[in-house]
């Protein structure tokens, strides 16, 4: 029933109660009872006596069939979800029951969502896209060297097919706009080393985020709508799913090397001087691109050096 009252409140126009209770066949009563959820969703919206209530702002909830029209691929699960801790989490809790399956998640909201090492992913209501996919792998743990960066290239791919130009891939897992952060990879494995795997594939991007929204970020970043405000959050969700699918084949028959020189390319860093920062050290060098298994290779002092993913950083030397 919140669903349905969101949908008829998402064009940000006042709805009498008694309007909202006709469209949805129940009581004001049941109808306020619903829009006090909105608070624990951090939904901001209005009441005014006489008016009746209206959203803050416009939001465009995200829909099973649009998404699906987009979709050339084979999917064999969709789930769209109000509000979760971690799409992530989600699907890896649910990962034995769907063995073989590719099962996508999206939800409108997380409320522990993460990037890399633990960091929080600000995931606002219906501003973003928060989605994972389940895939599994019979080569085991070893045939998934430079998944994260064939699923980045997937991230690239749709965001030119929506028309973006200039995106940027960073090593080992992020994408970048206009010199920003637009959308970040992460990548849970679960099964055996040598056997059958399956591993959860996570992408936040952002749509449509005020400064307020995104005061805890840390970083530079940017949204799709500053880039082009005429895009569908469904078609943006249909197209994403749709490529990142389309690699996941590829990926499964011929690993990452199809795409080493594709990415290499798209590398905001090539040819740039950089830290390459782990818990234990730094190395300073000039990135000279990826090789066959997705490692990062870096021309220091010492030569050439090869940096494998994990806890590592990338940022410009000083």
């Amino acid at each position: 029933m919140l669903k349905q009252l969101l949908a008829h409140l998402a064009d940000g126009q006042f709805h009498s109660g008694e309007e909202l209770g006709e469209a949805m066949g129940v009581s004001r009563a049941a109808v306020w009872k619903q829009l006090k959820k909105l608070d624990e969703l951090e939904v901001p919206f209005s009441s005014v006596k006489g008016k009746g209530y209206r959203l803050h702002d416009p939001i465009e909830l995200l829909e099973e069939p649009d998404i699906r029209e987009h979709l050339t691929q084979k999917l064999d699960r969709l789930e769209l979800l109000l509000d979760v801790n971690s799409t992530n989490t989600y699907l890896f809790e649910r990962a034995s029951d769907h063995m073989g399956k590719r099962y996508a998640v999206f939800a409108e909201k997380q409320t522990s969502g993460r990037g890399r090492r633990g960091r929080q992913w600000v995931s606002p209501f219906g501003r973003n896209l928060y989605m994972s996919l389940l895939v599994s792998f019979s080569g085991g743990m070893s045939a998934l060297e430079g998944l994260s960066l064939t699923v980045g290239v997937a991230v690239e791919r749709a965001l030119s097919r929506l028309g973006i130009a200039g995106v940027g891939l960073k090593w080992p897992n992020d994408i970048y706009a206009d010199g920003r952060k637009l959308a970040g990879i992460l990548l849970e494995v679960t099964g055996e080393y040598n056997s059958h795997c399956q591993v959860v594939i996570g992408i936040g991007m952002n749509l449509s985020m005020s400064d307020e929204e995104a005061k805890a970020i840390d970083q530079p970043w940017v949204d799709l709508r500053s880039l082009n405000p005429e895009l569908s959050r469904n078609q943006v969700a249909g197209v994403l799913l749709d490529e990142l699918l389309q690699c996941v084949d590829g990926f499964q028959k011929e690993g990452f090397a199809p795409w080493q020189s594709y990415w290499s390319e798209r590398d905001i860093y090539h040819d740039t001087q950089v830290t390459v920062s782990s818990p234990s050290h730094q190395i300073t060098g000039i990135v000279k691109g990826v090789n066959r298994k997705g490692e990062l290779m870096l021309r220091t002092e010492r030569g050439m050096e090869v940096i494998s993913a994990g806890e590592i950083s990338v940022r410009p030397a000083d």
